[in-house]
C-alpha cells in the first residue's frame, strides 16, 4: 500500500527539481520587486506549495495506465461512478467481526485496504488547507476555504472519470462521491490546525514591513545584484541563441551583444542595465553618488575583459594537431595549460562571487570595483 504512495511522490520531487530550475530566477525577480529583500520564508512557503500541489496530483493520476485505449481493459457493464455517501464506512466493515461493546475487536478496522484508501484520501488536501490558511489569513474565510477545497478535489474526480479529458478513451479510475467528502472535510481540518504550524514562520504584515525598512535604508541584499548580472547575461545567451541564424561567428556576435547589454543600455539608462532594471537598482559613482559614464565604461571593460580572457583560453584549448605533427606534444601541453588555467580562473571566480555572498554587502564585485561604482537602489 505505501508503495502506491512513494512512487508518485518520488516523480513529483523530480517534476520539482526541474521545474525550479525554471521559475528559480524569475521568482527571485519577483520577490525583490515586491519586497525589496529575498523573503526566505516565502521562499520556503511558496516552494513547498509547488512540490506539495505536484505531488497531490501526481498521487491522484498516477499510474498511468499503459494504453490510451482503456476501454479495452474494462470489463462490460464496469461503473465508473460511485455516488453512494459513506459507501467508504460499508467497505472497511466488509467481512470484519466488529463488536461496538467490545473496543479489542475495532482494531480490525486498520486492517482493512479500505481504511488506508480512506485515511490517505482524507489527508490528501489536508496541507492544502493549511496553505490556504496562509493565503486567506482569517478564520472567518473557513467557508471559501471549504469551497476551494471541494474545488480542487472535483477537479481531480472530473480528470480521472474524463480520462484526462479525452487522452483515454475509458476513465481507469472511478469518480467518487466519498473522496469529495474526505478531501474537502481534510483540507477543511487542514484550515482550522494550520496556525499552529504557520506560528514558525514570519506574517505577511511583518515581511512587508519588513521591505519597508529596507528600501528606507537603501540597503540591497548581494544577491540581488549577482541576480542583475545575471539576468544580463542570460539576455547575452538568448541574443546570441536568436542571432545563431546570421552568417557571422559567434565572437562577433556575442561582443555586440555585451556592448550593447553593458555599455549602450545602462549610458541610455543612467546606470541601469536591463537586469538593473529589473530588480529596482542602478550604479552610481563611489564618491559623487551620482550617474557616471566613465564608471560605466570601465565596468564594460571589467566585464567584457573576463569574457575575452575565458574565450581565449577556449579557443587555445581545442587547437588540434594531427599526431604526427612535430608539435602535436606542444599542442597537447597548451591545451592542458589552457584548461588547467581556466578551471583555476573559475575557481577564483566562484570564491570572489562567494565571498560578496557572504560579506553582506560589506564587498563588492570587482566589476564594480573597477568601475568605481556603487550598487543603490532607485
Amino acid at each position: 500500500m505505501i508503495g502506491t504512495y512513494t512512487g508518485p511522490i518520488f516523480i513529483a520531487a523530480l517534476a520539482f527539481v526541474m521545474l525550479t530550475f525554471v521559475i528559480w530566477i524569475p521568482w527571485l525577480i519577483y520577490t525583490y520587486r515586491k519586497y525589496g529583500f529575498l523573503s526566505i520564508s516565502k521562499t520556503i512557503i511558496t516552494f513547498s506549495f509547488i512540490f506539495y500541489f505536484l505531488a497531490a496530483l501526481f498521487l491522484v493520476l498516477l499510474p498511468l495506465p499503459e494504453t490510451t485505449n482503456t476501454c479495452a481493459m474494462q470489463k462490460p457493464g464496469t461503473q465508473f461512478f460511485n455516488l453512494r455517501p459513506l459507501q467508504f464506512v460499508q467497505d472497511i466493515l466488509y467481512k470484519t467481526d466488529i463488536a461496538l461493546k467490545n473496543p479489542a475487536s475495532w482494531a480490525a478496522i486498520i486492517k482493512q485496504p479500505a481504511f488506508y484508501q480512506a485515511f490517505f484520501n482524507f489527508l490528501l488536501l489536508m496541507p492544502f488547507g493549511v496553505y490556504l490558511r496562509y493565503f486567506l489569513k482569517e478564520r472567518k474565510y473557513w467557508k471559501r476555504a471549504f469551497l476551494l477545497g471541494l474545488g480542487l478535489t472535483l477537479f481531480y474526480e472530473i480528470t480521472q472519470v474524463t480520462g484526462i479529458y479525452g487522452i483515454y478513451n475509458c476513465p481507469y479510475r472511478i469518480f467518487d462521491v466519498d473522496d469529495l467528502l474526505l478531501n474537502s472535510t481534510g483540507s477543511l481540518l487542514g484550515f482550522f490546525i494550520a496556525p499552529v504550524m504557520w506560528a514558525l514562520f514570519p506574517k505577511h504584515t511583518d515581511v512587508i514591513k519588513h521591505g519597508q525598512e529596507m528600501i528606507a535604508q537603501s540597503a540591497i541584499r548581494p544577491l540581488q545584484i549577482l541576480l542583475a548580472i545575471i539576468v544580463d547575461l542570460v539576455l547575452i545567451s538568448i541574443g546570441n541563441t536568436a542571432l545563431s541564424f546570421l552568417t557571422i561567428p559567434d565572437f562577433f556576435i556575442q561582443t555586440a551583444l555585451y556592448v550593447v547589454i553593458f555599455a549602450i543600455i545602462p549610458l541610455l539608462l543612467h546606470g541601469e542595465t536591463l537586469g538593473m532594471k529589473l530588480l529596482k537598482i542602478r550604479l552610481v559613482d563611489e564618491n559623487t553618488e551620482v550617474f557616471s559614464a566613465i564608471g560605466i565604461i570601465r565596468r564594460f571593460v571589467a566585464i567584457y575583459s573576463t569574457y575575452l580572457v575565458f574565450k581565449g583560453l577556449n579557443i587555445v584549448g581545442q587547437i588540434e594537431l594531427n599526431m604526427d605533427s612535430p608539435f602535436y606534444i606542444y599542442q597537447v601541453l597548451v591545451s592542458f595549460s589552457a584548461f588547467v588555467l581556466s578551471a583555476i580562473l573559475a575557481l577564483v571566480l566562484a570564491i570572489h562571487v562567494l565571498r560578496f555572498l557572504l560579506a553582506k554587502g560589506q564587498n563588492r564585485l570587482y566589476v564594480d570595483t573597477v568601475g568605481k561604482c556603487v550598487v543603490r537602489r532607485k
